[in-house]
This record gives structure tokens, C-alpha cells and sequence, in this order.
């Protein structure tokens, strides 16, 4: 692939300031079944990948700060839809959107693309929780003032990525 192809497949055509953050994956023989593939569990951890990888860029070292005692953010809530599937050696583009922030939770909106084409929806909520105890017991608490200095306005909704309908409330 040459590097405007590359450009061209790490960037779904979408409209300026929709993501805070897009992140490339590549689909490994590991990622699949035995159909070529992408196993459905595995784009929790493509979006993983990518809010870990926003958040680094942020200057957050989430195992520093787990280390450190500091704290760490967990999964407290996803929704995903699914809607082509991904193949074998297909390169994806996963975004990230900070569509909620609060003092003890961030509720994101993420898209799994192939150049042009969406492949899933999620929002994903992950809260702080501070190790407490041996052995130690996890416990909610607020995200750190310097961490959530740095974190962006939420998107409005109506520029956020396409949204997943709340189960009751259908779209």
C-alpha cells in the first residue's frame, strides 16, 4: 500500500471536529475465525485500543498511574451495533468521541471504519476506581483534577458519531 493509500484507508470521510481521536488496526489472522472474520468480542478491544491510545497522546500512562496508585479507569457500561462485517488484513480507521464527561465517569462515542465504510457503533462509559486494600478491592472515586483538565468538551450530539439507540427508546 503506498502512503496516500494508507492516508486514504486512516481517514473515513467525515466532517471536520466530528472525533477526538482516530486510531489505526490492522486484521490479524488472531482477530478472526476460521471464515477470515473479525470475531464480534474483538472490536471492544479495537475501541479499547484506541480510547487507551487517545489518552496516551493526552499524556496519560494508564498502567503509570495504576502503579502509582493514582487510579484507573474501568469499563462500567458498553452498547455496540454491528453493522458490516471486518476481514482478514483489512485496515480500520477507530474513532473516538468524548460525548460525556463527569466528575467520576466519561461516556464516549466510537466508530469502527473501513476507508468509507462503518462497520460498527459503540458508547462505551468507563469510570475511575482506586485500588484500595490488600488484596486489593476496587472502589469508585473521582476522576483526578489533572486528568480532567485535559479531557475535550463533549461533542453535541448532533456532530458526535452516528448514535446507538438506547435499547427502550427506539431510533
Amino acid at each position: 500500500m503506498t502512503a496516500p493509500d494508507l492516508a486514504s484507508a486512516l481517514a473515513p470521510r467525515a466532517a471536520a471536529g466530528r472525533w477526538h481521536h482516530q486510531h489505526p488496526v490492522r486484521i490479524y489472522w488472531e482477530d478472526t475465525d476460521a471464515g477470515g472474520i473479525v470475531f464480534y468480542g474483538n472490536y471492544l478491544k479495537f475501541m479499547e485500543r484506541a480510547r487507551t491510545e487517545w489518552l496516551r497522546a493526552l499524556g496519560f500512562d494508564q498502567e503509570g498511574m495504576r502503579r502509582s496508585g493514582e487510579g484507573m479507569f474501568v469499563v462500567a457500561e458498553t452498547q455496540l451495533r454491528y453493522l458490516q462485517p471486518a476481514r482478514l488484513d483489512d485496515l480500520l480507521t477507530v474513532t473516538v468521541a468524548v460525548i460525556e464527561r463527569g466528575r467520576a465517569s466519561v461516556a464516549f462515542a466510537q466508530e469502527v471504519w473501513r476507508a468509507d465504510t462503518l462497520l460498527a457503533t459503540g458508547r462505551i462509559r468507563i469510570g475511575w476506581v482506586q485500588a484500595q486494600g490488600e488484596p486489593a478491592q476496587l472502589k469508585p472515586g473521582r476522576i483526578p483534577p489533572r486528568i480532567l483538565a485535559c479531557l475535550p468538551e463533549p461533542l453535541p450530539e448532533c456532530q458526535a458519531p452516528h448514535p446507538v439507540p438506547h435499547p427502550t427508546h427506539p431510533a
